[in-house]
């Protein structure tokens, strides 16, 4: 399931997106367009910030801006930087430790398929489909 900060996630980038003529977008404006707290938006911009998706300036005309054009962000990697793993099962998620019963796994195809079906869909989709 996706959480309120992944969806939060994907509005911040979409209204930005939508005002990116403008210089650095100061968060509160962000706020009040999306009625999120600010406050809680602080948390998410820091990670979209952090994992270079959005680049942020403090001060007098200070907020924040894409780093790329919408079409060139996959929602995936939005949804993954927020959320984490977007594997279905523990098993399939990156880095995990090989399963003991992955080759009497009568499920894992199943769950791999589904996995794919989940990735691929969420890495077609580019912010830019949103606005």
């Amino acid at each position: 399931m996706i959480s309120t900060k992944g969806r939060y996630a994907l509005r911040v980038m979409m209204d930005l997106a939508e005002h990116d003529g403008e210089a650095y977008i100061p968060l509160k404006d962000v706020a009040e367009r999306q009625n999120i707290s600010k406050k809680y938006l602080e948390i998410i911009v820091k990670e979209l910030v952090g994992g270079g998706l959005i680049a942020g300036v403090s001060g007098k005309g200070g907020g924040y801006r894409l780093c790329r054009k919408p079409c060139d962000y996959p929602i995936g990697e939005i949804l993954e930087l927020t959320e984490g793993s977007l594997a279905t099962v523990a098993c399939l998620a990156a880095g995990a430790a090989p399963c003991e019963r992955a080759s009497d796994c009568k499920t894992l195809p199943m769950w791999a398929e589904y996995d794919k079906l989940t990735h691929d869909f969420f890495y077609k989709k580019r912010l830019s489909d949103l606005i």
